[in-house]
């Protein structure tokens, strides 16, 4: 009886494509897209469906081809255009992505947050933001762990709050431009110096003053609120405002000459910082170096890492002192070790050859 090699037919493997699932009525809808699209067409940036969806299809299961029932479909959405659930599975169902996507995204994200912390923040002496690798050693050191599911520009301020509690940063000022009339100005003078702003200048034009000043971001809204009730108006000239040039006080006009005990203050906290990083990173090195040291006592000698370590236990000269350490014979180094298997091969031939 001859037998007939059965094959699957109408089954639709897909492969290396990236899942968006959705589960309705019970049911899981599936549909396989391109990778790196998907959050292209969410978006907006991608519009061309086909540069989207590897097929216009619905699957139960893409990895095994399993195609979604008619009736499954009509009781889940209503209806049979594949074309339109594809688009519905596209907008609201989850993204299936692979461990090294994933671990990519999260590596991308915590970098954004890095950088709008750093964006929004200064070193409070000094009045200059921090290095961006700074910033990310100072994140991992609270053991900041990323959120895919939230803003990074939330997850941002929840650092910025979390860093303030072991380190000297602050959040940038911004700064703002206040107008009101005249007859005001008082009461607004009163509250800035309650929010500690910095007076930048002042300009006073028949019966309107207008202040440039600089404030703690948290306070805008309030800023806001109270100078629209005194009638008057506010416009952001900076977000964030960052020290530039030379910050040292000998550099401004009617500056006061200061000890040298004094002029280090501002700095103290700085130094401290980075002399704490350094450590730590010359404590890593140390650990490394550490680890990397392996010996070996047969041979008495130090052999390098793991890997090497391992391979010495294959060698030659591990095996050859092996055997002097059962007749209870001192270690010899890598090059005694191969003079002397030398000298035990010359002795063999001489002994063949006089046989």
């Amino acid at each position: 009886m001859s037998r007939t090699l059965v094959q699957p037919v109408g089954q639709k493997r897909l492969t290396n494509v990236a899942v968006v699932r959705l589960k309705k009525h019970g049911n899981r809808f599936e549909i396989a897209c391109y990778k790196n699209k998907v959050l292209s067409w969410r978006s907006g940036v991608e519009r061309d469906l086909d540069e989207v969806l590897q097929s216009h299809t619905v699957y139960t299961n893409v990895g095994k081809g399993v195609l979604a029932k008619s009736k499954d479909l009509l009781a889940a959405f209503g209806m049979d255009d594949q074309t339109k659930i594809c688009l519905e599975i596209l907008e609201k169902g989850e993204l299936q992505v692979a461990g090294k996507e994933r671990e990519s995204q999260l590596s991308n994200q915590f970098r954004d947050i890095a950088t709008i912390v750093m964006l929004k923040t200064i070193n409070p002496e000094t009045q200059r933001p921090y290095t961006i690798s700074m910033i990310e050693r100072l994140m991992h050191e609270i053991h900041f762990a990323v959120d895919p599911h939230s803003n990074s520009k939330k997850q941002a301020l929840d650092v910025i709050r979390e860093l303030q509690k072991h380190f000297p940063i602050k959040r940038s000022p911004m700064r703002l431009r206040l107008t009101l009339p005249q007859q005001n100005f008082d009461s607004l003078a009163e509250k800035l110096t309650e929010w500690k702003t910095v007076t930048v200048s002042k300009d006073e034009s028949g019966s309107q003053v207008s202040i440039v000043c600089e404030m703690d971001p948290g306070l805008f809204r309030d800023c806001d609120a109270f100078v629209r009730n005194l009638q008057g108006r506010s416009e952001i000239l900076a977000i964030s405002v960052h020290g530039e040039g030379d910050i040292h006080a000998d550099h401004y006009e009617g500056h006061e000459e200061v000890s040298s005990s004094e002029s280090k203050k501002p700095t103290e906290d700085v130094v401290q910082l980075s002399e704490k990083i350094q450590k730590q990173t010359l404590s890593a090195d140390d650990t490394q170096g550490q680890v990397k040291q392996n010996k070996c006592s047969t041979c008495d000698a130090i052999v390098g890492d793991a890997k090497q370590y391992r391979e010495h236990f294959k060698s030659d000269w591990h095996k050859h002192n092996l055997k002097r350490k059962t007749r209870q014979l001192p270690p010899l180094s890598a090059d005694e070790c191969r003079a002397d298997e030398e000298m035990s091969d010359s002795k063999s031939d001489l002994n063949e050859y006089s046989f």
